[in-house]
């Protein structure tokens, strides 16, 4: 009884495992079929990096022309500015600097005076509690002198 029980399960794992495979799919021409879509693949994705890659140096190119091309047109104003109209005006209209739009200390100076925000009050003074002391904000119970306890009402 039990070797007829083991073949019967033998018998059952071998179907069971054929079934298995046959869904795998498993054939050679299925794995070189998928081995050139993985490549396909990957072809695809390096050129579309390499397109990426010359779009954004053409855009950088370009801006940096653009950048170049209003430098002029400022200097030229600029001086346009200087030459045509008076002192008061011109020096109202632009800096006499012909960089000083394109400045960038100046622009460094006025971000360094700004702080960003902190997560955490600022001490008045060095003595003072910190936000995060377990007595900040509570003040301390005043002592009751007899004097100045209230009257009680007599009985």
């Amino acid at each position: 009884m039990i070797w007829l029980a083991a073949i019967t399960a033998l018998a059952v794992g071998l179907v069971i495992g054929v079934v298995f495979a046959s869904r795998l799919n498993t054939s050679p021409s299925r794995v070189h079929e998928l081995e050139n879509q993985i490549r396909s693949l990957k072809e695809n994705h390096f050129e579309y990096k390499e397109s990426v890659s010359d779009h954004f140096s053409m855009t950088a190119e370009l801006v940096q022309h653009m950048t170049e091309s209003y430098k002029e047109v400022y200097q030229h104003l600029a001086t346009g500015a200087q030459d045509l109209c008076s002192i008061e005006v011109a020096s109202k209209l632009l800096p006499t600097s012909t960089d000083a739009v394109f400045d960038t200390n100046s622009a460094n100076e006025e971000s360094s005076a700004l702080l960003p925000p902190r997560d955490y009050a600022a001490k008045q003074n060095p003595e003072q509690k910190g936000a995060l002391a377990e007595d900040f904000g509570l003040d301390k119970p005043k002592e009751i002198s007899n004097e100045e306890s209230p009257a009680q009402p007599s009985n």
